[in-house]
Parts: C-alpha cells; structure tokens; sequence
C-alpha cells in the first residue's frame, strides 16, 4: 500500500514536471520541486476542491462538464502560490496545464500499472 502511494507520488510528480515542459506559462524549477507542488497540488484538491465544485454545481450542470476545466485550473493557479519552485503565469496557461497534467498523469499510470 505504501509502496504503491509513494509510486502514484511519483508519477504525478513526473507528469507535472513534464507539462512545465510542454506548456508555456508553466515553470517547475525542477523535480524536486515537482515533488513537492505534488503534495501541495493534492491537498488543495481535497480541501478547496469540493467547496469550489459544490457552489460550482450548477455552472457545472449548465456547461455540461465544462466549468470544471475552469475549477482545475484555478486549483493549479493556487497551489503554485504556496509551492516555491513551481509557478503558472495566467489562467490559459493553467487550463492547458490542468488538461495536460491530467492527460499525462493518465497515461503514465496506464504504463506503469500494466507492466507491474
């Protein structure tokens, strides 16, 4: 179990270090930092992030799915804000970057998983 935590961290740091590759407006100072904007990423999910979806519901329901590319990306925007080493310039660059990252982190567990 722990094992397989510290394995999903992994990933998901190297998914991110990845999109500040690929995206413009997007820095990781390096992965080490990834690491860290990692833990940062997820607990800002788990905390802002139901709030956000919760009073978010009906724009949600309206655009069908929609508006949450704009909550992913307004969690990235705040997670950078308390991550060193890792930042988003503007908000087109934080919603390719929640796309991407999400796309990424995706498909590298599909690679790692399969071959375990």
């Amino acid at each position: 179990m722990l094992l397989h935590a510290i394995l999903n961290w992994f990933l998901g740091a190297l998914a991110l270090w990845l999109v500040a590759r690929i995206v413009p407006g997007i820095y990781v100072r390096d992965f080490g930092a990834a690491l860290i904007a990692t833990i940062i990423i997820g607990i800002v999910d788990a905390i802002v992030g139901p709030v956000l979806k919760f009073f978010g519901l009906p724009f949600i329901i309206l655009t069908l799915g929609l508006f949450l590319l704009v909550i992913n990306a307004a969690l990235l925007k705040l997670a950078s804000l308390f991550t060193p080493g890792f930042e988003v310039h503007g908000f087109i660059a934080a919603v390719l970057g929640s796309v991407v990252l999400t796309v990424l982190d995706w498909v590298l567990r599909r690679l790692v998983y399969v071959r375990i």
